[in-house]
């Protein structure tokens, strides 16, 4: 054991009336909500960037924290596991998620690199082998070193193409050994400055090849698991190619990929896209692509993706909500791509951050359960749609628009409008949340 959190105790659940900062009020892994146990439900996971590899720097200042692990040797790299499984276990974590720069030392060649992310990923295969948290997803960092500033898939230079694909390579072999359940894809630097030096065409149809690319691959080496592209509009690029799921979807359909790559959405990413987090779910799941959640919230005071830790459960209940209409996780699960504040320093604070958003997005599922269990919105959705299950509507729609058109007049039609009826349904989401 390390000392780094030292004196805090193993959270168990506890129950609403709790006092105990130190204690779950709404997260009990082993109660049943719509016949799965909340654990299955939730499929919780710990970020390993935010709360063991940033440093708490901002925009406008640097570093702030003072870890015991900061540093570029391999032996530091062990501590940071040995710290990072400590705290899985004191949250008593299912799972975790990495970019490999976060976990192992950047060296002065690829081949010294990735000698050292083999290294670490051997010592983190020994520790799930001892431990109840494993991999829910990997991923490469290809956006902090300075060969990154131009992209990486849509690089102008090919020989970074190259590097990006040993990168991925090498990150999904990484992720297949230690088990991980998905390997994710965010755009990173695959967007653009400004439109003077961009050829767009070939920018986008180099990232659709590399895509294709490591589909190819993960049937080769025999990865079960999912591959994920993260949509993000902005940051921090200009303007990012993955912008929201809708263009996501857009760009596999045309690399015929729709079939192969679903989506791990952000709240945060939701919002600067100018959605909500519940819209880019139930789109995703529309679409046939819904995969996994990065969860967090926004400052919506501020211009940037501000990665707080979720508190609002009436908020994320309704997230939950369309999570559980499409019918849950498979291999995804809720990821807390979340960091405290520059100023909160202390060992406790990491711990309770995380407790504090598991607690929300147990009390958030809890209501989205109650509210899909009782059936009232979902017997007023289909109320609405109801008249498209008649023989004649679906007629319509199989047939031509001459056909649909001359209703209007065989039938003397003269449509009348009808209430959505918005405030009763408000109403109703309210009695859960």
């Amino acid at each position: 054991m390390t000392d780094f959190f030292k004196g805090i105790p193993q959270i168990a659940y506890e129950g609403p009336s709790s006092s105990n900062e130190f204690a779950f009020r709404h997260y009990n892994p082993d109660e049943v909500v719509l016949g799965k146990r909340m654990e299955d439900h939730l499929r919780f996971a710990v970020a390993y960037w935010h709360s063991f590899a940033w440093p708490g720097g901002d925009p406008f200042g640097g570093q702030t924290f003072e870890r015991p692990w900061f540093g570029d040797s391999m032996a530091l790299a062990k501590l940071k596991a040995d710290v990072a499984f400590e705290m899985f276990d004191i949250l008593g974590a299912p799972f975790y998620c990495f970019h490999d720069a976060d976990a192992r030392p950047e060296g002065a060649t690829f081949a010294e690199t990735l000698r050292n992310l083999e290294e670490i990923v051997d010592y983190l295969g020994e520790k799930q082998a001892s431990h109840k948290t494993q991999l829910l997803w990997g991923t490469a960092n290809m956006f902090s070193h300075k060969r990154w500033m131009s992209g990486a898939a849509t690089n102008p230079d090919p020989d970074v193409y190259a590097y990006a694909a040993a990168n991925v390579k090498a990150n999904m072999d990484a992720t297949f050994k230690l088990g991980g359940q998905n390997y994710v894809l965010w755009g990173g630097r695959e967007g653009y400055e400004t439109l003077l030096n961009t050829d767009l065409a070939a920018e986008r149809a180099h990232a659709g090849r590399f895509l294709q690319q490591v589909v190819e691959y993960k049937h080769k080496i025999g990865f079960k698991g999912a591959i994920l592209i993260e949509p993000k509009p902005q940051e921090p690029s200009k303007h990012q190619y993955d912008y929201d799921v809708a263009t996501v979807y857009g760009f596999l359909k045309d690399f015929g990929l729709e079939k192969e790559v679903q989506v791990n959405i952000e709240q945060g990413h939701a919002i600067l896209a100018g959605h909500s987090f519940e819209h880019e779910i139930a789109l995703a799941s529309a679409l046939g692509i819904f995969g996994s959640i990065d969860m967090n919230r926004n400052d919506y005071q501020s211009g940037w993706d501000t990665d707080q830790f979720p508190n609002n459960h009436a908020e994320k209940a309704l997230a939950f909500y369309e999570i559980l209409r499409a019918g849950g996780y498979t291999t995804g699960g809720t990821n807390f791509d979340a960091k405290v504040r520059r100023q909160s320093l202390d060992a406790e604070d990491l711990i309770l951050a995380h407790v504090g958003g598991m607690d929300t997005c147990a009390r958030a599922l809890k209501a989205a359960a109650a509210a899909l269990e009782d059936g009232g919105l979902e017997a007023a959705r289909a109320d609405r749609y109801a008249g498209w299950q008649s023989p004649a509507a679906q007629a319509m729609l199989a047939g031509g628009l001459e056909s649909a058109a001359a209703r209007v007049t065989a039938e003397g039609l003269e449509p009348e409008p009808k209430s959505g009826r918005q405030e009763r349904l408000e109403n109703l989401w309210n009695r859960f949340v």
